[in-house]
């Protein structure tokens, strides 16, 4: 008696544990879902932006880089590495500070919000990629021009743990007079 009452209850353990096993692994598929839709997402935003779409771990940097003057302003950047989801291989990013909402701020330093940006971090970029050389730049917003393949309308995006992205860390319009698109 004593052994089929014991039985009985390593069957049932058995199949509380493997229903535990079955929920998470029906969370993890359903979180891998939802990152791979938040993916084709913004994919898709990136093409109607005329952009190239990357997505990547921040391998190198920040760092910032001077730059040249116009209209009184310095084109400064903020520069990292980013191995990519898509095909692996490390990208140069520029990104341009004068497109974040902390350049008047920053100085010569990384402006916020592009200052929380640490290696290891995700990101979601959509730009232009350089004609000579791996990177892509233009990840900003293009001042509400009509985008082209020259001007795509790009981003700057954090990912979180589950795949989601943030604001656009480049969507500040306040020197946008500076150029003509």
């Amino acid at each position: 008696m004593t052994s089929t009452v014991a039985i009985a209850r390593r069957v049932e353990v058995t199949s509380t544990n493997d229903r535990k096993r079955m929920v998470g692994r029906a969370g993890a598929l359903l979180l891998l879902g939802l990152a791979t839709l938040a993916h084709a997402d913004g994919q898709a935003a990136c093409a109607a932006a005329a952009g190239t779409y990357l997505t990547g771990t921040v391998v190198a940097g920040p760092f910032y880089a001077h730059g040249k003057a116009v209209g009184g302003k310095q084109l400064s950047h903020t520069r990292l590495s980013l191995k990519a989801d898509q095909d692996g291989r490390v990208y140069d990013v520029a990104i341009d500070n004068i497109y974040a909402a902390g350049y008047d701020q920053a100085g010569d330093r990384i402006p916020a919000p592009l200052d929380g940006i640490h290696r290891q971090d995700r990101l979601e970029l959509c730009g232009q990629r350089y004609t000579s050389g791996l990177g892509i730049h233009w990840v900003h917003t293009n001042c509400g021009a009509r985008p082209n393949r020259n001007h795509p309308d790009g981003w700057v995006k954090v990912l979180d743990a589950k795949g989601s992205a943030g604001p656009n860390l480049e969507s500040s319009t306040e020197y946008c007079g500076l150029w003509k698109y």
